[in-house]
């Protein structure tokens, strides 16, 4: 039998002498059924552009198995992110309340705007430290200031600032001194269970009806190239320059740079992986949340406790109702999600798994009791930042680079 995730509950478990750790366990399968491979998450490989796959030995049923990373702890918050941003995108009364930091970027007639929960280092990055508010470098503003120097027995700044930087951690690893190091709450990950360590290969191929191949002059190797050039990627159109210049007269080459032409099957891309097995999991630690004081005394503290495991969860409940992985990775719930909350001494109580609107329901009466105990106000964007002109002028897409 199961028992309801309350806002008491909550609160009893954000307290001293609470449990240690609520997790949440769902078993997936292909959605093609139990014959297709799936595409894991493809990691980076120094000197080689193909990529491979993260395999690990993990336990399974007390039997130790081979595994692989179908999405890595890090994805799995940063999925979490979006789904909360997204929500707020979407005009979402309750999550537009929450505090955020904003910078916003102008290219041309078109305003861009990215906040702490799609930026890669939360409050601490980069192009949030770059920006400037009414004119005044980011890293003056007093309310700034009091969230970098935010300590877990002082956190209230960051609560009112930046809260999802205290639910999905932080590093601001960059400053001279007082660095803010600041763990995720929230843990989790998607593994596959499979038989091999083999990286598998499979063929890819294009095929261009017009023809297999297309052979063209410089000189119209250079026309095409600048009638795009402001479409093209710079890499692109400087390698179709070149290669066109290197050309003698009536000579023609391969408009293949160009996206014209095929290209014959080759067996390089990476294949998917047969699983037996796909397992999600996250943990949402109270003892973590334990540590964090906001200057509220014990009840209010308390208060403010649950209002962060809420906002977790509700990040966690969005982000699992998408099962949208990558392509090549679809995927679909084999069995009911079994949400535990351990109480101490090997015992455990089994929990109804919290749909989006129970995530809401949550939030709601944790933030409610937030306001009475503790006096916490959730108004939306708590500071706007103008980005950057010249890091925006200087940004180029990653197939651009050539690091």
């Amino acid at each position: 039998m199961t028992a309801l995730l309350t806002v008491e509950r909550l609160v009893r478990a954000v307290s001293p002498g609470g449990p240690s750790c609520l997790s949440s366990m769902t078993e997936l399968a292909p959605a093609g059924g139990p014959q297709c491979a799936i595409a894991p998450a493809k990691f980076a490989m120094p000197r080689s552009a193909l990529g491979t796959y993260a395999y690990e030995r993990r336990y399974l049923d007390g039997e130790l198995r081979q595994a692989v990373i179908v999405d890595s702890k890090q994805s799995q918050l940063n999925r979490a992110e979006t789904a909360l941003q997204q929500a707020i995108d979407d005009g979402h009364p309750l999550l537009g309340r929450l505090p955020r930091v904003e910078v916003t970027y102008q290219r041309g007639d078109t305003a861009e705007h990215y906040t702490d929960l799609t930026l890669p280092h939360r409050v601490f990055d980069a192009h949030i430290r770059a920006g400037t508010v009414e004119g005044d470098a980011v890293t003056a503003v007093p309310a700034y200031r009091a969230a970098r120097d935010a300590t877990a027995a002082a956190a209230r700044a960051l609560l009112e600032l930046s809260p999802i930087t205290l639910v999905y951690g932080g590093w601001d690893s960059s400053r001279a001194a007082r660095q803010g190091r600041w763990r995720s709450i929230l843990v989790g990950e998607v593994l596959g269970f499979c038989d091999t360590i083999e990286t598998p290969k499979r063929g890819g191929a294009r095929v261009d009806g017009v023809g297999m191949r297309v052979s063209l002059p410089g000189p119209v190797l250079k026309e095409i190239a600048e009638t795009q050039r402001a479409e093209l990627s710079s890499k692109t159109y400087d390698k179709v320059i070149k290669e066109a210049g290197k050309l003698a007269k009536g000579a023609t080459a391969s408009a293949s740079m160009l996206g014209l032409g095929g290209i014959p099957p080759t067996l390089e891309q990476l294949a998917g992986v047969a699983c037996d097995r796909i397992v999600r999991s996250h943990v949402l630690s109270f003892a973590a949340l334990r540590q964090l004081r906001f200057g509220a005394g014990p009840e209010g503290d308390a208060a403010c406790r649950a209002v962060l495991a809420a906002l977790a969860l509700n990040g966690l409940a969005r982000s699992d109702a998408e099962l949208c992985l990558r392509a090549n990775c679809d995927l679909i719930e084999a069995g009911p999600t079994v949400v535990r909350i351990d109480q101490r001494g090997g015992q455990t109580d089994q929990l109804t798994p919290l749909d989006i609107a129970a995530a809401d329901s949550l939030l709601a009466e944790a933030l409610a009791l937030a306001e009475a105990a503790a006096g916490l106000r959730w108004d939306g964007v708590a500071l706007q930042v103008a980005g950057n002109p010249a890091i925006v002028a200087g940004a180029v897409d990653d197939t651009d680079s050539d690091e």
